[in-house]
Formats: C-alpha cells, structure tokens, sequence
C-alpha cells in the first residue's frame, strides 16, 4: 500500500490538475454536519471500512449476528467519515488511494488539511500518540 509523502502538495498526489478557479473557491473548513461526521467517525474502528465477506454474511445469518453498518447513505459523507476514521486511527498515514477518492468526493486540499489540524489537536489533548 502507496502513502502519502506530505512534504509534497496534496493536490499534486491528486490525477487531475487544479484549475486556479478551484483552488480559489475551495471551502477551507467544513460544515457543521460534516464536522459531527468526524467526531462520529472517532469511535470507528478500521474494520468498518471494509465490507463484509462472504463468510461473514454467511455465519451473520446462520447464528443471527446483528450486523451495525456504519456506512452513510450519503457517498459525500461516507468518503469524509472514510478519511475521518483513518485519520483518527493513522494519522496522516493514509494510502493516495484514499486521498484521491476524498478529493474526488468534492472536498478541497485545505478541508483535507483542516480535518487533519482538528483530530491531531483532539488527539494531543487526549494524549493520544499521533
């Protein structure tokens, strides 16, 4: 798995150019709901990130297991709790791939920058190793 090297402008990890528009006109901060979606996102572990496999769905139904789906019905949203889980969990340790899929979601390098200020200040006051 490719990471992010952030000594490098994460626009230039992103395939498609920035427009000088765009650049302009990006938001530098988030909403109110996508800033709850963050602090949901904290209690996330890893492991919802992925879909379950077959044999999972399999024993689920079988043994009745209730499955909890974290995943949002908004794909916005659900690409900004992705990040937003990874974030608490790595860092800024977070795979292109995943940098790239946020960026295309519609948020801005500086929403990405300001989501990464926010949990490592909510990270150090808990004293929680970044």
């Amino acid at each position: 798995m490719a990471y992010v090297d952030f000594s490098i402008d994460p626009l230039l990890v992103h395939d498609r150019a920035p427009r000088h528009d765009d650049v302009d006109a990006a938001p530098a901060g988030l909403s109110a709901l996508e800033w709850s979606v963050v602090a949901l996102a904290r209690r996330d572990r890893l492991s919802s990130l992925s879909r379950p496999g077959a044999v999972s769905i399999a024993l689920g139904a079988v043994f009745g297991g209730r499955r909890h789906s974290p995943h949002l019905a908004d794909p916005r949203l659900e690409a900004l709790r992705r990040m937003a889980v990874l974030s608490w969990h790595r860092g800024r340790a977070v795979s292109a791939d995943e940098l790239a899929a946020f960026l295309d979601a519609g948020f801005s390098p500086a929403q990405y920058r300001a989501l990464l200020t926010s949990i490592a200040a909510a990270r150090s006051r808990r004293g929680m190793h970044a």
